[in-house]
């Protein structure tokens, strides 16, 4: 148990930093569009509490020590985003489900030339190497096309209006969507798991993954 919560320990800060910047990249790309919805409900802090929901906390904690360690999922509040007040909303939604993942990218693009270049040990070494896994997991995560993920708002980008106003109207089942697609991750994680397995020998060469 002990082991357990350091490795908690470890990994928290990570994932905090992960989702912080994945959500507020959501926001401030909405604001570039034209919604100040997020700025003006405070949702391009980095003060990671107003980023906190609750039940996404609590699923994260029961995941992780009840997996021993072996599972970890929650979720920070959704930014709110009022497409409303774009240009082209359909567009618009598209850009802003980018942002997240890129965010991730960029994240862990930094992380891994720290790590290949000035600092492969100790504990600090520990948590940026847990930044890198955290953020190709969410990116890739997010990428996949299933509403309520950005891959959705990314896919929408390329559907015909009628198509595109039933698309989104699936939103509302979002949450048993990513039910199903856990599931099947968790059944079936062959190919996800050769996707991320690719990308650590892409980012961290010298660290023969």
């Amino acid at each position: 148990m002990t082991v357990l919560i350091l490795q908690f320990a470890v990994t928290l800060p990570a994932l905090i930093l992960s989702l912080v910047f994945h959500e507020i990249s959501h926001g401030y790309i909405a604001l570039r569009l034209g919604d100040r919805t997020a700025q003006s409900r405070g949702r391009l802090s980095l003060n990671p509490i107003r980023h906190l929901d609750t039940f996404g906390t609590l699923v994260l904690f029961l995941t992780y020590f009840s997996s021993a360690g072996q599972m970890l999922f929650g979720w920070a509040k959704p930014v709110p985003i009022n497409p409303a007040y774009f240009k082209n909303p359909q567009r618009g939604m598209a850009w802003v489900g980018v942002a997240g993942p890129t965010a991730n990218f960029m994240l862990a693009a930094a992380s891994a030339i720290i790590l290949e270049n000035w600092l492969q040990t100790g504990l600090l070494a520990s948590v940026i190497f847990r930044v890198f896994q955290l953020n190709i997991i969410i990116m890739l995560f997010n990428l996949i096309p299933v509403p309520p993920l950005d891959g959705s708002r990314i896919l929408g980008a390329f559907l015909g209006k009628k198509a595109y106003l039933r698309w989104i109207r699936l939103d509302q089942y979002g949450m048993i969507f990513i039910m199903l697609l856990l599931f099947l991750l968790v059944s079936f994680p062959g190919p996800l798991f050769e996707v991320i397995l690719s990308l650590y020998r892409v980012f961290l060469p010298s660290f023969g993954f």
